[in-house]
C-alpha cells in the first residue's frame, strides 16, 4: 500500500472540512493567541490607514502621517525614540495590494466615472495653491496615481477595519471556553468573512468643508472581491521580495520576471531572517511582541533559547494563524460546500482544493504540519 505524501493528507483533510493547520491543543493556543495580539495591533494600523486616506489626501510631503491628527511634543519624542506602533508595515502591506492589484478595484480606477471624481477632487486641492497647479499642468498623471494610492489606503484601512474585531472577538470566545478546536477557529473567521462579504466599499475626502466621493456605491465594490481576495493574493502570497536577501540584479534572476510568479507573502516567508535590518515583517512582530496575552507569553519563555528569539517564534506563530485565515477564504469562496455528499459536486470540489494545495505546496504549508 502505497504511503500518502504529507500534500495528499493535508488535501484530503480540507476536503472532509479540516483545515490547512492540524487541529491540537497546541496549535489553538498559539493560533488564537497570536491572533489576539494582531487584532490589537491592526486596530491601530487601520485607524491610521483611514486617517491618512482622509486627512493626508494629496499631502505632497506628509511628514505627520503616523501622528493621526495629533502632533504634541511628548508624542513626537516617544516616536524618534521608536516607542511606537510602526505604522511602516501597514503601507508596505497596502503598496504590495497597489502593486499586485485588486481587478474590480483597477477595473474602476481605470474608468472615466472615477478619473471625472478624481479631477474634482485634485481640482478641489490644489485650489490657491500656486505650486500644485503648475505641477499638476506639468505633470498631469502625478496627482491621479497619487489619489489612486490613497484609494488603496482607505480600502485596506476598511478591510482591517473588519478584521481587528474579529480576531479579538475570536480570544474573548477561546477565553469563554468557546473555542476549543482549529476548526472552531476557522468556521468563525469564515463566518466573519461571509458576513462582510457584500459590505459596500466606498470612500470619499472632505476638502474646504465639501464632501468629494471617490469610491461610490455605483460602483458595486464589496469587501470580498474588491478586499479581502486582493489582499490574500498579495500579502498571503506575492507580496515584495525582502531587500538584503535577494538580489535585484534582473541579470542575478533571483527574482521572476513575472510578478504574478511572486511567492514572498506571509506564508511563504523564512521566519529566521525576523529581526534583521530591512525585513518588513520585523516591524510588524516588533508590534505584536508588546500584545501577546499572557499564557502565550509564558509558552515562549518556556520554550528552546526562551525570549532571546521571541520574535521568530511569533512569526512561527504568525504563519499558523495565517494558514487558518487561508482555510477560512477556501471554505469561504468553494464552489461548494466542501463537505458536501454528492459526487459531482465532489468532483468540482477536489479540482478546486487540487490547485490550491499544489500552489501552497511549496510555501511553509509543510513545516506546519509537525
Amino acid at each position: 500500500m502505497m504511503l500518502k505524501t504529507p500534500v495528499q493528507t493535508v488535501k484530503e483533510r480540507l476536503l472532509a472540512g479540516g483545515a490547512l493547520l492540524p487541529d491540537t491543543a497546541e496549535n489553538v493556543l498559539e493560533v488564537v493567541g497570536i491572533l489576539k495580539s494582531y487584532g490589537v495591533v491592526l486596530g491601530h494600523y487601520w485607524e491610521n490607514l483611514i486617517y491618512m486616506s482622509q486627512g493626508q489626501f494629496l499631502v505632497l510631503f506628509p511628514f505627520f502621517k503616523y501622528f493621526n491628527g495629533e502632533v504634541n511634543w511628548g508624542k513626537l519624542l516617544r516616536h524618534w525614540n521608536h516607542d511606537r506602533i510602526n505604522y511602516e508595515f501597514s503601507e508596505y502591506c497596502m503598496r504590495a495590494m497597489l502593486w499586485h492589484g485588486s481587478p474590480p478595484l483597477d477595473q474602476y480606477l481605470d474608468s472615466p466615472e472615477f478619473n471625472e471624481l478624481a479631477q474634482g477632487a485634485i481640482q478641489a486641492k490644489i485650489q490657491g495653491n500656486v505650486f500644485m497647479q503648475f505641477l499638476h499642468r506639468c505633470f498631469p498623471e502625478f496627482l491621479p496615481e497619487q489619489v489612486k494610492l490613497m484609494v488603496y489606503t482607505s480600502v485596506l484601512g476598511q478591510f482591517w477595519r473588519v478584521m481587528s474585531p474579529l480576531f479579538l472577538d475570536l480570544s474573548d470566545r477561546y477565553d469563554r471556553g468557546e473555542i476549543t478546536t482549529i476548526k472552531n477557529v476557522v468556521d468563525h473567521i469564515r463566518m466573519g468573512l461571509i458576513q462582510a462579504a457584500p459590505a459596500p466599499i466606498i470612500y470619499d475626502v472632505k476638502i474646504n468643508g465639501d464632501i468629494y466621493p471617490l469610491l461610490t456605491p455605483a460602483a458595486g465594490l464589496d469587501f470580498l472581491t474588491a478586499a479581502a481576495v486582493p489582499y490574500v493574493e498579495a500579502v498571503f502570497f506575492r507580496s515584495f521580495p525582502f531587500m538584503g536577501t535577494v538580489s535585484y540584479n534582473a541579470q542575478a534572476y533571483q527574482i521572476p520576471a513575472d510578478q504574478g510568479d511572486f511567492n514572498y507573502g506571509a506564508l511563504y516567508a523564512d521566519p529566521l531572517p525576523i529581526g534583521g535590518a530591512g525585513i518588513p515583517p520585523t516591524l510588524l512582530m516588533q508590534d505584536m511582541r508588546h500584545h501577546l496575552p499572557d499564557y502565550l507569553l509564558e509558552r515562549y519563555r518556556h520554550s528552546t533559547r526562551g525570549l532571546a528569539d521571541v520574535r521568530v517564534k511569533i512569526c512561527e506563530t504568525f504563519q499558523k494563524s495565517m494558514f487558518c485565515v487561508t482555510t477560512a477564504a477556501i471554505q469561504a469562496l468553494a464552489p461548494h460546500p466542501l463537505t458536501s455528499s454528492d459526487p459531482q459536486e465532489r468532483r468540482v470540489n477536489d479540482r478546486y482544493v487540487e490547485l490550491w494545495v499544489q500552489r501552497l505546496s511549496d510555501s511553509r504549508l509543510l513545516a506546519v504540519q509537525g
